[in-house]
């Protein structure tokens, strides 16, 4: 389903991604993990065709996000750092001007709207301003857009940033019920990702590649006390959460 082939970005002298590679498949959830400033979110961007790599290919299916992206972003569902969303739309206006964006009316536009904002647990914020909304709620809207047109990619950059745990638990319910039909990439800094929801883990820093596998080998990895620089960049707390 996407196949990322030796990307590179620079911003200025700063090299902030280094020829990362990697296939994902149907069926697959990749824990894409980093300290901070790693470089995971300018490979997401790359990915859902915000950013064009210096050099390397980003390919959704058959499509070159590079010389195809519409075709590719129209297989994609995005949430971004930072989940952006129109501050004055209510979630269910947010959902719909989305969905319409991509094509959808009517009976079609109204029905997957309805079940995007009920899988993201929205209730009765639904249909409260998003500017008005907590930071765990404002996550969920853009979430339900991400997911809207039922896309076989979904791209997530930190999905539960800023949720409470219930709110975790619910988002990492939901990733593994959409698992079996889809690939998903799931971009987070926080280790106790891997075992809730993850099939493989990739691991970089400093916009380099360190670890490639399945996730009971990389819980391994840090019991055993084998952590180089990258796991170490993390919280104590967060490394903790894995080994609990």
């Amino acid at each position: 389903m996407l196949t990322v082939d030796s990307v590179v970005k620079s911003f200025g002298r700063r090299t902030a991604v280094d020829r990362v590679s990697f296939d994902l498949a149907h069926g697959e959830v990749l824990g894409f993990l980093g300290p901070n400033g790693a470089g995971k979110t300018t490979v997401m961007r790359m990915i859902a065709g915000r950013l064009e790599p210096d050099s390397g290919r980003v390919r959704v299916h058959s499509h070159d996000m590079a010389g195809n992206r519409r075709a590719g972003q129209a297989l994609i569902g995005y949430l971004p750092e930072g989940a952006p969303a129109y501050r004055r739309m209510t979630p269910s206006e947010f959902v719909s001007f989305c969905l319409m964006a991509r094509g959808h009316s009517g009976a079609d536009m109204r029905i997957r709207r309805d079940l995007a904002l009920e899988r993201a647990r929205l209730g009765g914020e639904a249909h409260q301003q998003i500017g008005t909304l907590s930071k765990g709620f404002k996550r969920r809207a853009a979430l339900a857009a991400a997911i809207a047109h039922d896309p076989p990619l979904l791209v997530l950059d930190e999905p539960t940033d800023g949720l409470d745990p219930n709110q975790k638990h619910d988002v990492r319910a939901l990733i593994r019920e959409m698992a079996s039909d889809k690939a998903i990439i799931v971009s987070t800094h926080i280790l106790e990702e891997v075992p809730a929801v993850c099939s493989r883990v990739i691991l970089i820093d400093q916009g380099q590649t360190l670890v490639d596998e399945g996730p009971d080998e990389f819980v391994a990895r840090s019991r055993t006390g084998r952590l180089d620089d990258a796991f170490r960049n993390l919280t104590r707390q967060t490394i903790t959460g894995v080994l609990e």
